[in-house]
């Protein structure tokens, strides 16, 4: 492909980000340019172009979250259907701190160097863990494609704005409690340790609660499992006791858990 191709396609994609961004701010220090630059860097430009020519994406609209290792943007398919687009961020070390999570993971023996073969694993990474979820019936967002640096999900929410997170909800008793079961389907169903499970990274939805962002998931067979099961065990319960909810021992839960 000529260099000229690839500037009119670069050209059209930023065009169409820019036309149907919606006007909000950007956490994490990214302002709207420096999103468009960082994420859509050559390889993910023609990445981007390849998905619309499969058909496997329609359109993107706009941000919906940016952080310091990925952009997600609101995105239609050609049946019109809200997806979420995860664009991993080729350009960031941070994931040069992530080694724990794959390290000792027997999925992934074999890791290239460069940080850009690092991301692409890490989004094989959460692609492989959240398809094994959701085919062992665990409620988690639905995986439908990865590609290098992109992760597309179903989306989760309306018009472009995505569901509230534990954090942002009002929460009960069954929260709790769904959330204890979740941590439990995903150690005995889906033999997996999230290990970033917090209020953060799940959902509530009218159908219950729904977790997202398991790229950090590990096999139980890795070396640190126990640690990141108790961190999160901790982390979710720490998270009710602060919202004035009775909560079992977690030295308890995760003997129930692993037994």
């Amino acid at each position: 492909m000529s260099d000229n191709s690839e500037k009119k396609i670069e050209l059209k994609i930023k065009s169409k980000l820019e036309q149907k961004k919606k006007k909000k701010s950007l956490d994490d220090g990214f302002k709207k340019n420096k999103v468009i630059n960082e994420v859509l860097d050559k390889t993910t430009i023609l990445q981007l172009y390849d998905l619309i020519n499969s058909k496997i994406i329609s359109y993107v609209n706009g941000v919906v979250k940016a952080g310091k290792e990925s952009v997600v943007f609101w995105a239609k398919d050609h049946d019109d259907n809200d997806i979420a687009l995860k664009i991993y961020l080729v350009t960031t070390s941070n994931f040069k701190r992530r080694s724990q999570y794959v390290t000792g993971d027997p999925r992934f023996t074999s890791v290239k160097k460069g940080t850009k073969n690092v991301v692409y694993l890490w989004a094989r990474k959460e692609f492989q863990n959240i398809s094994k979820c959701y085919d062992c019936g665990i409620s988690v967002v639905k995986p439908r494609h990865v590609s290098k640096n992109i992760l597309i999900m179903d989306f989760e929410g309306i018009d472009g704005k995505p569901e509230q997170t534990l954090l942002e909800s009002e929460i009960d008793e069954s929260d709790y409690h769904q959330s204890i079961s979740l941590i439990t389907d995903l150690y005995q169903k889906a033999k997996l340790v999230h290990g970033d499970f917090s209020e953060y990274n799940i959902f509530k939805t009218k159908n219950g609660l729904k977790v997202f962002d398991l790229g950090s998931a590990v096999d139980t067979t890795h070396p640190n499992t126990m640690d990141f099961l108790k961190r999160d065990i901790n982390n979710i319960t720490n998270f009710f006791v602060k919202r004035g909810l009775t909560v079992e021992n977690p030295a308890d839960i995760l003997e129930r858990i692993i037994k």
